[in-house]
């Protein structure tokens, strides 16, 4: 999490994965109050100092040049990947895990209005429009903002089952999810 980060991308995924039973908790690079949006203010749980291991990392847009510009960020997400097993990321926080050398080779997605800048940013990468999501096995990028509650559906479906995924979707009334809408890359 970091100033400026965009509100339903992280709240969206949030909800799904808080709702699927998965244990949450948001680490900024320090333990002080953020502020998402000039609107709503967020207090993390855990600094990078201090945060514990996690199965899934995800990053968020909003001003994710606060984050993707931080080499102190940069360097802990890179040395967080032995014990990460899935990286997930929504809107532009696609352009946080392409400055930590997590897209390279893979197809991924982005905000609609940013496909090309992250094209330019992480030209070993291929960036689609038009796709809410797309899973590379460890890595899932999602398109913008609400996209990244069909990601995280998606991903609640691959660990979980079709089932759980289904009845979180219908818990929160989020009746634009459609499984499979989005593209899973051979692994």
């Amino acid at each position: 999490m970091y100033d400026g980060v965009e509100v339903l991308d992280f709240a969206g995924p949030m909800e799904v994965f808080s709702y699927a039973g998965f244990r949450i908790f948001t680490v900024a690079k320090k333990k002080e109050p953020l502020l998402s949006q000039r609107v709503l203010k967020i207090i993390p749980d855990y600094s990078i100092a201090d945060a514990p291991p996690a199965d899934i990392f995800a990053v968020f847009g909003g001003n994710d040049d606060v984050a993707a510009n931080d080499s102190d960020v940069i360097k802990w997400i890179q040395l967080r990947d032995t014990a990460t097993q899935t990286y997930f990321s929504v809107c532009t926080g696609a352009f946080i895990l392409g400055k930590a050398g997590l897209l390279d080779s893979l197809t991924v997605t982005t905000f609609h209005r940013s496909i090309e800048s992250l094209q330019r940013q992480v030209p070993g990468a291929r960036v689609l429009p038009n796709v809410r999501y797309v899973d590379n096995g460890r890595v899932i990028t999602t398109a913008g903002i609400s996209a990244g509650i069909d990601g995280a559906l998606h991903l609640v479906a691959r660990l979980k089952g079709q089932e759980a995924a289904t009845k979180v979707a219908i818990h929160m009334e989020y009746d634009k999810y459609v499984p499979e809408q989005g593209l899973v890359v051979s692994h």
